[in-house]
């Protein structure tokens, strides 16, 4: 049985913790060329990274009756197709696309610290949960958490909201016991999925977020350096 209460921090995996946006964007690039369509611009590339991948290319006016057929794509260029260059590994073999990354500077010291002032951390992300689980083991993130929770591979969960309560629900998270939470995020997605969940959501300003955007979704405060995570979830708590 959990312990209560507990201060619980969510994290946000792609724009938070690792640098995904080259992997994700080249994926996202090979899925366009793969069903013949015109691959999206740069800006329009980058709001891919953040928001579940079927709702970036609905936005993209990829037909109803394709979507499916280009998630598996997207799915498979990103997690199967060792087709690209490893930029922790220049000259090495490729990788697919979710390698493509890197945990962000900083935030290992930053988790641990967190951990060490008792928090309980959980990685909540958009992101399919068969996926977010190698990326975290590659890149050093899963001995820092305790839990990682992720979107379904059927789309039945796929909004942050609903990953937040999907993880909840495995944690025993009991708000009627004292348990608090804070979602840490870099887009609107992690802000409105916060909200929705009766949750505040603290910005990360080194993410992948436009201009205004995580003032403009609530998030009750912005930071815009890894290195002031720890002291700004005490400061949160300690209200």
């Amino acid at each position: 049985m959990a312990e209560h209460p507990r201060n619980v921090v969510l994290l946000d995996l792609d724009g938070t913790l690792t640098d995904s946006a080259p992997g994700i964007i080249a994926s996202v690039t090979e899925t366009f060329r793969k069903i013949g369509m015109a691959v999206p611009d740069d800006d329009e590339l980058h709001r891919f990274v953040g928001p579940a991948i079927i709702e970036s290319l609905r936005r993209n006016h990829v037909p109803e009756e394709r979507l499916d057929e280009a998630v598996d794509i997207y799915r498979d260029y990103y997690a199967n197709q060792d087709i690209f260059d490893d930029p922790n590994n220049p000259g090495g073999p490729k990788v697919a696309g979710r390698y493509v990354n890197k945990l962000f500077d900083g935030i290992a010291d930053q988790l641990n610290g967190l951990t060490a002032d008792g928090y309980y951390l959980a990685v909540a992300t958009c992101k399919p949960e068969y996926q977010a689980k190698p990326i975290c083991e590659r890149f050093g993130v899963t001995p820092l958490v305790s839990g990682i929770y992720g979107a379904s591979k059927d789309n039945s969960r796929l909004d942050k909201d609903q990953v937040i309560r999907y993880c909840f629900e495995h944690i025993g998270f009991d708000a009627a016991a004292g348990d608090r939470a804070l979602m840490v995020g870099d887009r609107w997605t992690d802000a409105d999925g916060a909200k929705a969940c009766g949750l505040d959501c603290l910005g990360c300003g080194w993410g992948y977020a436009e201009p205004g955007e995580l003032t403009g979704h609530g998030c009750y405060r912005i930071i815009d350096h890894v290195s002031e995570l720890r002291a700004a979830v005490n400061e949160y708590f300690a209200k």
